[in-house]
């Protein structure tokens, strides 16, 4: 078994599981736990690559509100996965005014990116 090998969750209750880690390549699933991701209630398969302490992996497939893409860069220090992440999503959805139905909006660069920090933690 590799380093990277095993489930992973993070502060929110998210997980990461990495089935396979041979000769640096990375393969496994993710499955959010945030209801506002466009992923949330779904296992969407995550490939990438790794080496000694680093990883990077992505995952993209058809999210509630069209394509979607999520990827990680991390670095292994004391046990845990600390990551960086970036989201693409190029459609929202959206109301007029609460109560009225939601429809599927294009959105534009600058709002179809985020970015920030989560820390992971080996479970099983």
């Amino acid at each position: 078994m590799g380093i990277w090998q095993g489930t992973w969750r993070n502060q929110y209750g998210s997980t990461v599981v990495i089935e396979d880690d041979t000769d640096g390549v990375v393969r496994g699933l993710f499955r959010t736990a945030l209801e506002g991701s466009s992923f949330f209630g779904m296992e969407v398969r995550i490939y990438g690559t790794a080496c000694g302490d680093v990883v990077g992996f992505t995952a993209a497939s058809e999210g509630k509100a069209g394509p979607a893409a999520v990827s990680y860069t991390g670095l292994l220090r004391e046990g845990k996965l600390e990551t960086l992440w970036h989201t693409v999503a190029g459609k929202t959805l959206t109301a007029a005014e609460a109560g009225a139905p939601a429809k599927l909006t294009e959105v534009g660069a600058w709002r179809a990116f985020g970015t920030s920090l989560d820390t992971f933690e080996r479970v099983a």
